[in-house]
């Protein structure tokens, strides 16, 4: 076991029982975060049209908010985008992330501060469990690689905006992104070609411990190495 691997054992073997105590009450789990998110939106546009103050349990919410689609919820977000707050939970978005998805074009998500936290920590969860289970912490010992989208933002009303992979690079913590390839400036690449040729002279000759990424972009960088 290395010195950074060594030092991130305990985190490991806590997240091993966090997720043990999440697994025992998932259910009771997930009623609660329900009823806290209800009640934290239930004065914004949304709450207010679905009537968030009459919802007590999970039954109630499936009767007030039916199954929809982007194209229902897309007035809501033009909304959000036109500089309102308070649409879809509390204040204005942290980010929206793009995706051009399968149909309509492209879609804006909101993302809201209270969720972004959970896009990198389910992934640093995940292989914190690995390791606290196994003891296999090899792969903090060596170099890591993200295969994401351009982490460069624009702004949509003043709220930061790009692909999800891309916003996911800029929660990458201080300790981990010393190990991290490809560097910032190559990710920034627009074109997939030429990004692809960069990462895969940047990777080559190192030590890779750990591999991740959209699954089609991981492909063919094995395919190009």
């Amino acid at each position: 076991m290395g010195f950074r691997s060594f030092l991130l054992y305990p985190f490991a073997k806590y997240v091993v029982n966090k997720i043990s105590r999440w697994s025992a009450n998932a259910i009771a789990d997930q009623e609660k975060i329900l009823s806290n998110l209800v009640k934290d939106a239930r004065n914004t546009a949304f709450g207010k049209d679905h009537q968030f103050e009459k919802i007590h349990n999970y039954e109630d919410f499936k009767a007030a908010v039916s199954i929809r689609d982007y194209e229902d919820l897309k007035p809501y977000v033009e909304r959000i985008k036109q500089g309102e707050k308070d649409v879809l939970w509390p204040g204005k978005p942290a980010y929206f992330a793009k995706t051009s998805g399968t149909t309509s074009g492209v879609k804006y998500i909101p993302m809201s501060r209270e969720s972004t936290p959970s896009h990198f920590g389910t992934a640093r969860d995940a292989v914190f469990n690995y390791f606290g289970k196994t003891g296999n912490g090899k792969w903090l010992d060596g170099k890591l690689i993200f295969l994401s989208g351009s982490p460069t933002l624009e702004t949509t009303a003043g709220i930061p905006t790009g692909r999800l992979s891309g916003i996911s690079n800029h929660l990458v913590p201080a300790w981990l992104r010393s190990n991290q390839l490809p560097s910032w400036d190559t990710n920034c690449v627009e074109d997939w070609e030429e990004k692809l040729e960069r990462i895969v002279d940047e990777t080559i000759n190192q030590d890779m411990r750990l591999i991740s990424g959209i699954p089609p972009w991981v492909q063919m960088y094995y395919e190009r190495l």
